[in-house]
């Protein structure tokens, strides 16, 4: 059993829990509790190791018997360890340093969708897990945007990020990567600006790029933009949660797309 912070695995945990450059550096991030660990599990994502704690649940103790059934190393820790690298108040007492791999970007894409400047990891990771339901092609993590595999994004995330090609690009990436044909459609969601969301064709190939709220989108996606959309809101509030504002457009589209098909 672990009993030492100074253990090296447990240093490498809280490095990774707390700093982006040390999961850069590692090219490793945190996923913790049954449920994100189902997901890796299903994904048979490469996984480094697991950390746990005694007394876990029936559902904890068959996940960790099914990554050990594939090779993957796993140590008990001692319950002060596990309260100390855990990024929960009630903590599961497992978790899983896992390799930061990304899927592969589609080369034929025709949904993608870019977070600007989105610095609320719980609204980021929402705006994941919606992408993923909604079969979107990609997600592209600009430049001010916060860290995609910092825990509470992945929390928030549910399990997207072994679903979803998601990609750390800077904006010449991203200029070129929409230069393939054929060429995305750049939706910018604005508080006010454009027109309304409902008066657009979003059959075509297209990308909605989503401004975080304190900042909103930067110079640098706004000459990406072909059109400002907006959704409306008669109750007079200033603005909508990103998070919100992102699944709304992004099921406007898949409802136009369905209803093109079956027309």
């Amino acid at each position: 059993m672990i009993t030492s912070l100074q253990n090296d695995k447990v240093k490498l945990v809280r490095a990774i829990k707390e700093r982006p450059r040390a999961r850069r550096d590692s090219g490793a991030f945190l996923c913790e509790g049954v449920r994100l660990l189902e997901e890796g599990l299903a994904a048979v994502w490469p996984t480094r190791f697991l950390l746990y704690a005694e007394d876990l649940s029936e559902r904890a103790a068959t996940i960790l018997e099914s990554y050990q059934q594939l090779g993957v190393p796993a140590e008990e820790v001692s319950a002060k360890i596990i309260q100390a690298i855990s990024d929960t108040e009630q903590t599961q007492g497992i978790l899983a340093v896992m390799s930061m791999e990304v899927l592969p970007l589609p080369i034929e894409r025709d949904f993608v969708v870019i977070p600007a400047q989105m610095r609320d990891p719980g609204n980021l990771g929402t705006i994941l897990r919606t992408a993923a339901a909604a079969g979107v092609d990609a997600i592209l993590i600009p430049p001010g945007t916060t860290d995609a595999f910092a825990p509470k994004v992945l929390r928030a995330g549910m399990g997207a990020h072994f679903r979803l090609p998601i990609h750390l690009m800077n904006w010449d990436a991203i200029h070129s990567y929409f230069d393939i044909t054929p060429r995305l459609n750049v939706f910018l969601a604005s508080a006010g600006g454009g027109r309304p969301y409902t008066d657009v064709d979003l059959n075509k190939p297209l990308a909605f790029i989503i401004g975080g709220e304190a900042f909103g989108a930067d110079q640098a996606a706004m000459s990406l933009v072909d059109e400002t959309i907006h959704i409306q809101m008669p109750g007079k509030m200033e603005s909508l949660n990103a998070a919100n504002a992102a699944a709304i457009l992004i099921f406007e589209a898949l409802r136009q797309r369905r209803q093109a098909r079956y027309s």
